[in-house]
């Protein structure tokens, strides 16, 4: 059966709630749905020449366009003679579906290796640097219960792997009855649907991990060992002036925990390069994080002022600054992950095989991909692989 296109930019959750507007809309194959990203002008950028590659490429489809991007900008993308209408992120949930279906959360489809489910959206607070709380709205949180049969319909539809996403996947559960935590959550997902083999998170806040999820992260096999972390700066006065609420010194605190109790753990972070007023001083500060914080998946976002953030009205860098400091931060980063790599050379992982069916992910996230193809269909299986190499960001291995 012909299906809908869609056309995810951004988050896990885009990616999740894209792939939901996708079951809404099976068989619909006159229909492109565009899923906007709004954290970077850049990606703005990509959605519009999308939409414009699109209608090229097929003239007589019909282009909706949704997102943070869409949502922050409507009218500049209703303008566009390419685009038949906008969607807003509120009703993201049910395009396509009955006005009286029931909200349950965003689940990416059958062709992921992994399953993406949306537990929370929106935020509450108010980074100088984000435009994402205009497109997404204060925090919210879907109910345990609903997650659990999201999670479990997941795992019967095949998916040996759950990652759980939100825009501010920490800040989950204080507007549910009870008040329940991340942590809680977790718990019960662990608890409720025990043929769940992995599960995995998508970005934390690192000052809202509360004690369960952490005892969690550290002695839950189940729990994949892989921690990325929303970090953003390595000075304390750019952290301040981001309105982050976390210091350097408990950033680095919070990982050599983690590390002590559960060494493998794998660290990301996202990382902002050239924040306005950062100096060459604060720069190497954040530099120098990726080492203390033993950051080996580094998520570097050059910084791009986002009209109507308090950030904007900074003094600004240079942009040329701002691109040599995040080309600094990325060498810097992809040097740690080769060392990094190399260290599992000789181990043995278990990787999640991905639609390609010739790579996947270990439990710490590490890209390895099978030394030869396979004789079968590997797609969704998790394969035992001795680690024999290590090139250009990934693992090579053989089948076990």
């Amino acid at each position: 059966m012909s299906q809908v296109e869609v056309i995810n930019f951004g988050c896990r959750l885009n990616i999740a709630e894209g792939e939901a507007m996708r079951a809404a809309h099976a068989g619909d194959d006159q229909l492109i749905i565009i899923n906007s990203c709004a954290v970077t002008q850049e990606a703005e950028r990509q959605a519009r020449q999308a939409i414009r590659r699109a209608a090229r490429r097929r003239p007589d489809a019909r282009i909706i366009v949704t997102g943070c991007a869409a949502q922050i900008e409507p009218a500049r993308f209703a303008a566009m003679p390419q685009v038949s209408a906008i969607i807003a992120n509120a009703d993201k949930h049910r395009f396509g579906l009955p006005e009286n279906a029931m909200r349950v959360p965003a689940v990416s489809g059958a062709d992921h290796a992994r399953a993406f489910v949306e537990v929370q959206n929106g935020c509450d607070h108010r980074c100088t640097f984000c435009i994402i709380p205009f497109g997404r709205g204060d925090s919210r949180s879907l109910p345990a219960g609903l997650v659990i049969d999201a999670v479990r319909d997941a795992v019967a539809r095949g998916h040996r792997e759950v990652v759980l996403t939100g825009v501010d996947l920490t800040s989950y559960g204080p507007d549910l009855p009870g008040a329940p935590s991340l942590g809680q959550l977790v718990e019960r997902i662990l608890t409720h649907v025990p043929e769940l083999e992995r599960l995995r998170l998508s970005s934390l806040d690192s000052v809202e991990i509360d004690e369960r999820l952490f005892e969690l992260l550290v002695s839950e096999p189940r729990m994949m060992p892989h921690v990325h972390l929303s970090l953003q700066a390595g000075d304390d006065m750019i952290l301040k002036r981001m309105k982050r609420r976390h210091s350097r010194t408990e950033a680095i605190a919070l990982v050599e925990r983690l590390k002590a109790r559960r060494p493998e753990i794998a660290i990301g972070a996202d990382i902002i390069a050239g924040f306005p007023t950062e100096t060459d001083a604060m720069f190497a500060n954040s530099l120098a994080l990726l080492d203390e914080c033993d950051i080996v998946f580094a998520h570097v976002f050059p910084f791009s002022p986002r009209n109507g953030t308090p950030a904007a009205r900074m003094p600004q860098l240079e942009h040329a600054l701002i691109r040599a400091r995040a080309l600094a931060l990325r060498e810097h980063g992809a040097a740690r992950q080769a060392a990094w790599l190399r260290s599992l050379i000789g181990s043995q992982q278990k990787v999640l095989i991905e639609r390609n069916g010739q790579s996947g992910h270990a439990p710490n996230f590490a890209h390895v991909a099978l030394d030869q193809a396979p004789l079968a269909d590997l797609k969704g299986q998790i394969m035992t692989l001795n680690i024999i190499a290590a090139a250009d960001g990934k693992l090579c291995g053989s089948l076990v």
